[in-house]
């Protein structure tokens, strides 16, 4: 994957996972709600630092925290996890002041970021947050893709959260084939 962003030169930010591999770290900064959890993270991430060649560790290290751009006028800002950490959960339920804190600091007029896997839009502070989810292991209980889209709208921004399809089946069965465990694979929400 790492090939292709490159060679379609797709403005990329790094994740906390890039962040750990691309540097060969055995710590993701992910957050875990317990020991069995944790354990099994680590297969992944051990799993990753084992199959993933120089070149593409190479391209993760050289991506930056944040990319900028305007859209309608509007300064819009990506990160991962937030402007402070790459590794931030920003939960749509943290207190309004949390985001109003983030919000004075962002410099921006939209924030778009990720790291929960769950999309959601508000504003906070002048600032309009934009979770875009997750392409794959959404954590929301709709087991398709997302992304959001940021567009011109009456006075500024708009924002749509997008849905896509994708065949979770055929990656838990690569997952399985690869050796990744099985717990992982099962993780993915399959569709009904």
């Amino acid at each position: 994957m790492c090939a292709l962003v490159s060679e379609r030169q797709i403005p990329t930010i790094y994740g906390n996972y890039d962040y750990a591999i691309g540097r060969d770290l055995e710590d993701c900064g992910c957050a875990y709600r317990d020991r069995h959890e944790r354990e099994i993270g680590q297969q992944s991430v051990d799993w990753t630092l084992a199959h993933t060649n120089e070149k593409s560790k190479a391209f993760m290290r050289a991506l930056p925290f944040d990319v900028r751009f305007e859209v309608a006028g509007k300064h819009v800002r990506l990160v991962h996890g937030s402007p402070r950490k790459v590794n931030e959960y920003l939960f749509e339920d943290k207190p309004a002041r949390t985001f109003e804190r983030i919000a004075a600091l962002a410099d921006c007029d939209v924030l778009g970021f990720g790291h929960t896997h769950k999309p959601w839009a508000r504003e906070y502070g002048g600032v309009l947050f934009v979770n875009c989810g997750s392409v794959g292991k959404p954590k929301d209980g709709d087991p398709r893709g997302s992304f959001a889209v940021l567009d011109e709208a009456a006075g500024g921004v708009g924002v749509t959260s997008e849905r896509f399809e994708y065949d979770a089946e055929a990656v838990a069965a690569e997952m399985r084939r690869v050796g990744l465990p099985e717990e992982l694979a099962e993780q993915l929400p399959l569709a009904a």
